[in-house]
């Protein structure tokens, strides 16, 4: 991206921003800084990178993490489900019997990082119940439930 920042002086810069840049990172803008005591030629304009959060986009490394809803019935039976990416949206496959917490890899849909190649997104699975649980649906777990009871929680009380 280009950028343009404001020096102490009041003076104005615009700043080409690389591909791959982190949080943090310090760019040198050589003969940008202040003039030299005495005559001296400008000194190094020192750029700290600070990133805004973005609202559905999260960094970790060179890798994309995005959370993606997904309904009771994709979980259950699988399916297809659109992904916002960095660069559009994209379809990704949700395997049937899916859990909260699963995690899709796509490859290549990252940050571009400085060898060239890119990073990938992480796609976090949440199931989401519907606001209202008709009666079809509670009838339907209730029937469920009698057929095919199984604790979820009994690993967690064993290692407890």
């Amino acid at each position: 991206a280009k950028k343009r920042i404001t020096l102490p002086d009041g003076g104005t810069l615009d700043v080409t921003i690389p591909a791959g840049v982190d949080e943090g990172q310090v760019m040198r803008l050589k003969g940008k800084g202040m003039p030299g005591t005495g005559g001296a030629e400008p000194g190094d304009a020192l750029v700290e990178i600070l990133v805004k959060p973005h609202p559905v986009f999260k960094r970790e490394g060179d890798d994309i993490v995005v959370e993606v809803p997904i309904t009771f019935d994709e979980a259950v039976l699988g399916g297809k489900v659109e992904v916002p990416t960095i660069t559009g949206t994209v379809s990704a496959t949700v395997p049937p019997g899916t859990n909260t917490g699963k995690t899709l890899r796509l490859k290549g849909r990252g940050i571009k990082r400085k060898n060239g190649k890119l990073g990938d997104e992480l796609v976090k699975l949440t199931v989401v119940m519907p606001d209202r649980v008709d009666e079809d649906l509670k009838s339907f777990a209730e029937e469920w439930r009698e057929k095919h009871r199984y604790d979820p929680r009994r690993k967690l009380r064993e290692q407890a």
